[in-house]
């Protein structure tokens, strides 16, 4: 009679177990998918360095704009990237590096020059001469020119104040004349970028690189409005 209690009594823990773990099976896609996310996370970080993907709020001198923080990884580069050398591309204050097949913002690197300024920027005086500033970097008119080189933050720079600025001119559409696909347009765009910074004055003059990428777009094809 005992090893009969003893047999039910094991053949309901059983039960029991099995009831728990059916309960619990919901759980393994969603374990599965924690675990792929932090095996790419760890991939990008580079040996499992922390990848901080939060958008940061500048708002020194009132500049009040969010950027990508450093360390983000994105899987392409920004419609309007230009590359500026050394392996940097630059997108409206942002800077970026490839890292693997994709691209890394990186801190601004100091005494890399720029064919434009950000869309929005910070117009400062300090000690006579202006600076530009955006996302944590001061932006000056590069000597001998053309275009604008990153620089160390100028002694009294805590206490400028901000100037105005004029408002910043929209980012024109590209619109595909002969049915080019995205993937073209976009290596269109790049190529045009590259090729209008060659060109006399548009790395000191906005003005003249936009209208040598709008020529060049317009000759592969594209309109720009």
């Amino acid at each position: 009679m005992n090893g009969r209690l003893d047999f039910l009594g094991a053949a309901g823990r059983r039960e029991q177990i099995m009831s728990s773990l059916n309960k619990l099976r919901w759980l393994i896609p969603v374990a599965l998918a924690l675990s792929a996310g932090l095996a790419s996370a760890q991939h990008h970080g580079g040996g499992g360095a922390r990848v901080d993907i939060g958008l940061r709020l500048d708002s020194r001198y009132h500049h009040d704009h969010y950027y990508p923080a450093p360390g983000y990884v994105s899987r392409g580069l920004p419609g309007g990237a230009v590359f500026v050398g050394n392996r940097y591309w630059y997108h409206g204050g942002v800077w970026y590096q490839p890292w693997g097949p994709s691209f890394r913002v990186i801190a601004p690197p100091l005494g890399f020059v720029v064919p434009i300024l950000p869309s929005a920027y910070v117009t400062l005086r300090i000690g006579g001469y202006p600076y530009y500033y955006a996302n944590g970097a001061y932006y000056t008119v590069a000597a001998p020119g053309p275009g604008y080189v990153v620089v160390a933050p100028p002694p009294g720079a805590d206490a400028a104040t901000p100037a105005p600025v004029a408002p910043p001119r929209p980012d024109p559409i590209i619109y595909p004349r002969n049915g080019q696909s995205a993937g073209q347009t976009e290596a269109d765009r790049q190529e045009c970028n590259r090729w209008a910074t060659s060109q006399p004055s548009a790395m000191n003059d906005a003005g003249v690189f936009n209208r040598a990428v709008e020529a060049c777009m317009d000759g592969r094809g594209y309109s720009m409005r």
